[in-house]
């Protein structure tokens, strides 16, 4: 007795051969639209779905699998008497294979077309029959993937039929698929920033070496319904990229991103700015970039936001780099950089998009949107005003300073980052950290900014005591006008932006 295989799939890559194969095993092969056209365009014989439902696809094709002669033959329990008797009398034929893709949902959610268009690649019948023929695995072998053709046959050449083991994990592979799926569908229509429910629709990309840590598993998924940065870069030379290089070129690229307006370089080392900088040209403004820290450069990783020149190449490559990142580069340039190796060289294409920021917990999920603001209300607080190029350079350091961990202090020159200090438990020791940074390599005037509110008058003191010029904070301490009259005793002007920007 013959078994039948029900196949309808908009990937038809490797179809025909596994077609091929499974009807020298005596299957029979169900079919509909254009993959009933493709098996018998390949010589196969492949019986169209309405054979054996007995009604037409109808409704633009909206209805072809929906009916208990196919749902009867996926869904009826093989050791039951009662089921078998059921389909008996109705005459309903057992399935014993689904191979079935979806409609490309996840290819057109993000793309520049109509929402009416958008709902017409929502896939009813696929999902419908993947899941009834994965709720009877233990009878039916579901097939969601075309990688899985392979091992399917091996199992079939074998034993002449797949193990309990495969088909319980191809029916797992349905459910992954299908809740994703319906996740990228949810996330389209509901349009709520926080509901009730909080879906995740993310593909993987690649295993990865290890994590974090040598000890640790990793993977990297993507958005499939969402654009971004870290999604479709291109990655034009070098090794394959590591847990810690993904985190660092994200945050790496946001910072340079913060300038659109102008050439912007940035060098991150463990998930933390060491160098920032803008300038008038490709080559000026790494080299900046790279004075601002030469030591901890070391290994970093190197984001512009423009196209790499030859000149800029023949800088980049002076140094020990993990990852060089920009919109583009000169065919020189890659040239030049292809001479290392293992030096990843990463092109973006994709704006930086996020809207929301995710954090695990232990048992739970914390989600914000992103911090994409910059105050528009910074006014200066003090007797004293700052100067035009004192208020640019306040400007540049606090657009830092949302990237550096908390408690963040920037001290700069206004074209450069020269001192950054992050992650300390109290602010006054990132204050004596940057500015001591910073005064060793630079003898000019230089400013500060901070990414949250000053407790005490003890930075503003510091401050006076090393020369800095100029100091923008968000203002918000019950004892905000203790350090404004430290500023106004030592003569420092003193901005308040009213927005902090913590990053833990």
């Amino acid at each position: 007795m013959k078994k039948r295989a029900l196949i309808s799939v908009s990937d038809k890559s490797g179809l025909t051969d596994f077609a091929k194969f499974l009807e020298a095993n005596n299957y029979e092969l169900i079919s509909t639209g254009g993959t009933f056209k493709h098996l018998k365009d390949a010589g196969l014989n492949p019986i169209q779905i309405d054979e054996v439902t007995g009604f037409p696809e109808m409704l633009d094709g909206r209805v072809k699998t929906l009916h208990p002669k196919v749902h009867g033959g996926l869904l009826a329990v093989r050791t039951n008497e009662e089921h078998m008797k059921t389909v008996e009398e109705h005459q309903i034929g057992l399935i014993h294979m689904v191979i079935v893709n979806l409609y490309p949902f996840f290819e057109n959610a993000n793309a520049d077309i109509s929402l009416d268009e958008k709902v017409e690649f929502i896939d009813i019948g696929g999902p419908s029959m993947l899941r009834s023929a994965a709720k009877n695995f233990k009878a039916v072998t579901v097939i969601t993937d075309v990688e899985d053709y392979a091992k399917v046959q091996q199992e079939m050449t074998d034993s002449g039929d797949t193990t309990p083991e495969t088909r319980k994990k191809l029916a797992g592979k349905v459910f992954n698929l299908t809740s994703a799926y319906d996740a990228a569908i949810s996330s389209m229509l509901l349009e709520e920033t926080y509901p009730q429910y909080l879906n995740a629709s993310y593909k993987k990309v690649s295993d990865l070496r290890y994590g974090e840590n040598p000890h640790q598993t990793a993977a990297y998924y993507v958005s499939t319904t969402q654009n971004g940065a870290m999604k479709d870069f291109d990655i034009l030379g070098g090794k394959e990229l590591s847990f810690n290089n993904l985190r660092d070129m994200d945050l790496c690229w946001k910072v340079v991103n913060e300038f659109k307006e102008e050439m912007a370089c940035c060098a991150v080392k463990h998930s933390t700015p060491c160098g920032v900088a803008i300038g008038t040209s490709a080559v000026e403004t790494y080299t900046k970039t790279y004075e601002c820290d030469p030591v901890s450069i070391f290994g970093g990783i190197i984001g512009m936001n423009y196209k790499v020149d030859a000149a800029t190449a023949e800088e980049l490559n002076k140094t020990f780099l993990e990852i060089v990142m920009a919109v583009d580069f000169d065919a020189d340039a890659l040239e030049i950089l292809r001479k290392k190796k293992n030096l990843r060289i990463i092109k973006i294409n994709n704006p930086v998009s996020d809207a929301q920021t995710w954090v695990k917990t232990d048992g739970g999920i914390l989600v914000q949107d992103s911090d994409h603001q910059f105050s528009q209300d910074i006014k200066a607080v003090t007797t004293g005003q700052p100067t035009p190029e004192q208020e640019k350079a306040l400007l540049f350091a606090q657009r830092v300073v949302k990237y550096v961990k908390s408690n963040a202090i920037v001290v700069s020159n206004g074209a450069q980052a020269l001192g950054i200090g992050g992650g300390q438990v109290n602010r006054i020791w990132a204050t004596q950290h940057a500015v001591e940074r910073a005064k060793e390599k630079f003898s000019g005037d230089l400013v500060l900014a901070s990414d949250a509110f000053f407790p005490f008058r003890d930075v503003v003191d510091f401050c006076a005591a090393e020369g800095i010029k100029a100091i923008i904070q968000p203002g918000g301490s019950v004892k905000d006008q203790d350090s404004v009259d430290a500023a106004n005793e030592h003569g420092i002007p003193m901005m308040f932006s009213g927005m902090r920007h913590f990053f833990h």
